[in-house]
């Protein structure tokens, strides 16, 4: 009989391995140092993730937003709520502490109490004059109680700004140059300046300084992936080792494997810096994913080579058989988990698809390093020990085999049972999976920053930008009643609805100008009337400070007009709400041929994201199944086989699916990537035990019972143990300060955990139950790909077996 194409490309392929040792270690040790020289290009992100295309329409209106009005992530807070600072010395030092912050070259401007002006009317000059609440600093008690009655009484304009008239809460503004806001230059302000200045001041005046606002998320969120990546490796290293001393008892084994994934971390970072990609959420989850994924390599590669010495030992032969009858089989393990990561580069998003490039091309690298590196050094190393070899004969793993057998034989209708159960509970519990397109319910809820979110959603009604922009299509066209009118109304809408604070707009300043024109009367803080409005704007004009009062809120050209508030973080159905409100409002109040009005801002383009990724999930989900689906068609020419394989690997994703819905888990870009990564992997066990159950097939002349259960004892020990690598492996994410990691890392063991079961339960009472219907000669007929050769195939030759 002919053999298959594969079995002499292994063969080639050991004597190219074991013939070259010293050439192939010299060319990885190059490759290390090429890869080590590529770290500096490593980039961490300074932006937000960007889930959308750059061209999607979200984008395009945000981006639209930017050029007209510049970045609006810009802005850092200071708050402080207590009672004792309204004494004159702890009052005059936050606001000397706001002045030290003007001298920094990052800083574009600071606003505080001290920077407050007042729009005083100028009846010799027709015009507004601006004036400080504080000139120089407050002197005494008296001075400072007039401060506080008119800030907390007179002054509309400004509450919920920089301070709160019921809780007294204060802050400060700090806007920071918009050109460093995505550079390294931003992380360097806040972490070493900002926080230095505030701890300084904190225990100078016994307050307590509470700092937020986008930059300063942002820059200690990415710190926090930063410090966890080197967590994550030192946790996933310290686990994969010591499941694998507990299996082989070897130190010479767990080192080999060290050494090789090790390396393989190496090429990863490697890759991300030849790439020049940033470091991000996702990327820096890659790293510790390549141990936990190669360890099970070395676990396939090392438990059949000390098989094989126990066998005949013959230590040449016993590698020469190591690169023949496990190579096959772990390149295409490989190549379907390589294939999980890989169905990301198809979407449009740029940050799943460097995630899918660098997870695929690690994936493939620990493969070659794995078998290039364990036989070669094997070479080197005497025959293992007695006691290196009894993990073969464990008795419990024995017991957990014969226990898997007698469930197969006598409880298939059980097995059968419960999974339609896990499948009904699985898919009422789908029903209930929310979507969150929060920006920071990933963030770490135990870090002093989150915790400083919370506290400005309760003081100033959150900290996350929802802006609107309203296009007039004409020159000067904001300025004018009609239009500031409609307005008005669209923020009397945004008032009322409790998730947003108070907005922010070019009708505040209107409301504002007529409450100085009648003296500062605080009643008078309303729009003027059409009579009002012309000696109120003639007023406004004749005054010098009008430019750089209406540059935050209107355009140069008087066409654009901005409304800014800011929103709590809350669901993606109540977003979808608001949002639906707002434009209802905005459809009634704006003409479409006389006004174009657009909502963006930071918040919103993320929710957006993440409904848009929710769909490149089902994509990519399916682009998996399709890909794996024809792999697995190549190899076995068999489309029953496809079917039977599919139903034990799609089983675990619905259970895990059910259980998210069941434990209010969202769908959320995090614990998008679960399903594909877990289907990835958990298909690996399948081809391993097809391939052999098939091998067995031929060999007791297709007597179905017996081979099923001859492949189900020499698979499950292997699955068992890779199973329980990736399932602790994977549960390393857990201890992640990251909401969304945690649940990466728990639910993707919880999947790999209910596949192995599955697989070795479900899947052999499948090839049992419909025997009739698959295992024969025409449905299994010889496979393009031979994954296990058989025995006698591809052994030494006769120059390696000296």
């Amino acid at each position: 009989m002919k053999k298959p194409l594969t079995t002499g490309f292994w063969k080639a392929t050991a004597r190219l391995i074991l013939r070259n040792k010293i050439a192939i270690l010299i060319t990885v040790a190059l490759y290390t140092i090429f890869f080590a020289m590529q770290w500096d290009k490593m980039r961490f992100t300074y932006t937000e993730a960007n889930l959308l295309p750059d061209d999607h329409e979200v984008n395009v209106v945000y981006n639209n937003f930017l050029n007209i009005f510049g970045e609006e992530g810009n802005l850092v807070i200071l708050g402080v709520k207590d009672s004792s600072l309204f004494t004159v010395d702890k009052l005059n030092a936050w606001n000397q502490l706001s002045e030290d912050f003007k001298a920094y070259d990052e800083v574009e401007t600071v606003v505080s109490i001290k920077d407050l002006q007042k729009l005083v009317k100028n009846n010799e000059k027709e015009q507004f004059d601006l004036e400080p609440f504080i000139k120089d600093s407050i002197q005494s008690s008296e001075q400072l109680k007039t401060l506080e009655n008119d800030l907390f009484n007179n002054y509309p304009f400004y509450d919920n700004f920089l301070y709160n008239t019921e809780t007294k809460t204060v802050r400060t503004a700090i806007y920071i140059k918009k050109d460093i806001v995505n550079t390294p230059a931003r992380k360097e302000f806040i972490m070493e300046t900002l926080q230095k200045k505030i701890a300084s001041f904190e225990a100078d005046n016994n307050l307590d300084v509470r700092v937020s606002g986008m930059p300063y998320i942002r820059t200690l969120n990415s710190q926090n992936i930063i410090d966890e990546i080197g967590m994550f490796i030192g946790a996933a290293l310290l686990v994969t080792s010591l499941i694998f001393f507990l299996f082989f008892r070897s130190f010479r084994a767990t080192i080999i494997s060290l050494i090789v994934v090790c390396i393989g971390v190496m090429w990863t970072f490697g890759i991300i810096g030849l790439l020049n990609y940033e470091i991000t959420v996702l990327t820096a989850l890659i790293p510790p994913l390549i141990i936990v994924i190669g360890i099970p390599n070395c676990i396939f590669l090392i438990n059949k080579y000390q098989h094989e010495v126990k066998l005949h030992g013959n230590k040449v032969k016993s590698l020469q058989r190591v690169i023949t009858k496990v190579g096959n089989a772990t390149l295409m393990t490989n190549v379907t988990t390589a294939s999980g990561f890989a169905t990301f580069i198809l979407t449009e998003s740029k940050l799943l698809k460097e995630f899918g490039i660098v997870a695929s091309l690690s994936i493939l690298a620990i493969f070659i390093l794995c078998l290039f590196i364990i036989p070669i050094l094997y070479t080197f190393l005497p025959y293992p020990k007695p006691r290196h070899l009894e993990h073969l004969n464990k008795r419990w793993i024995n017991a957990f085999v014969d226990w898997m057998e007698r469930m197969v034989k006598h409880r298939r209708i059980t097995i059968y049972v419960i999974s339609l159960v896990l499948l009904v509970a699985s898919i009422i519990g789908i029903y209930q999976i929310k979507i969150s397109g929060s920006l920071i319910e990933d963030m770490p809820k135990k870090t002093e920053f989150f915790e400083d979110i919370r506290f400005f959603e309760r003081e100033f009604d959150g900290i996350m930008p929802l802006e609107i922009m309203v296009d007039t299509k004409r020159k000067k066209g904001v300025m004018k009643l009609a239009t500031l009118k409609r307005i008005n109304e669209l923020e009397d809408l945004i008032l009322d609805t409790p998730e947003l604070s108070r907005p922010v707009s070019v009708v505040s300043l209107v409301k504002y100008s007529k409450q100085a024109y009648y003296n500062g009367n605080p009643k008078y803080y309303q729009l003027p009337t059409s009579q009002e409005n012309s000696f109120i704007l003639s007023y406004a004009k004749n005054s010098n400070s009008d430019v750089d009062l209406l540059k935050n809120f209107v355009d140069s050209t008087g066409q654009y007009a901005r409304i800014t508030t800011f929103m709590k973080d809350i669901g993606t159905d109540r977003m979808e709400r608001i949002e639906e409100d707002l434009q209802t409002k905005i459809d009634k109040l704006f003409p479409e041929e006389r006004y174009e009005v657009t909502m963006t801002g930071k918040a919103l383009v993320f929710q957006k994201g993440t409904k848009y990724l929710v769909k490149n999930l089902v994509i990519s989900l399916s682009l998996a199944i399709v890909l794996i689906s024809l792999f697995m068609a190549f190899m076995f020419r068999s489309f029953r086989m496809i079917v039977v394989s599919l139903i034990p690997n799609l089983l675990p994703l619905l259970v895990t699916a059910g259980l998210m819905g069941y434990l209010g888990v969202p769908i959320k870009p995090s614990t998008i990537l679960v399903f594909s990564i877990a289907f990835g992997i958990s298909v690996d066990d399948t081809i391993h035990f097809l391939a052999k159950y098939r091998q067995e097939l031929q060999a007791n002349h297709w007597k179905i019972r017996k081979s099923v259960y001859a492949a189900l004892r020499e698979t499950g020990v292997s699955m068992f143990y890779t199973s329980i690598v990736l399932f602790f492996g994977f549960s390393v994410f857990t201890i992640s300060s990251f909401g969304g990691t945690v649940a990466l890392g728990a639910l993707v063991s919880a999947t790999l955990l209910f596949a192995m079961l599955s697989n070795l339960l479900l899947l052999p009472s499948l090839l049992l139950s419909l025997e009739r219907s698959i295992a024969n000669k025409q449905t299994l007929r010889k496979p393009a790909i031979n994954i296990i050769p058989e025995d006698g195939e591809g052994d030494a030759p006769d120059d390696l077996k000296d």
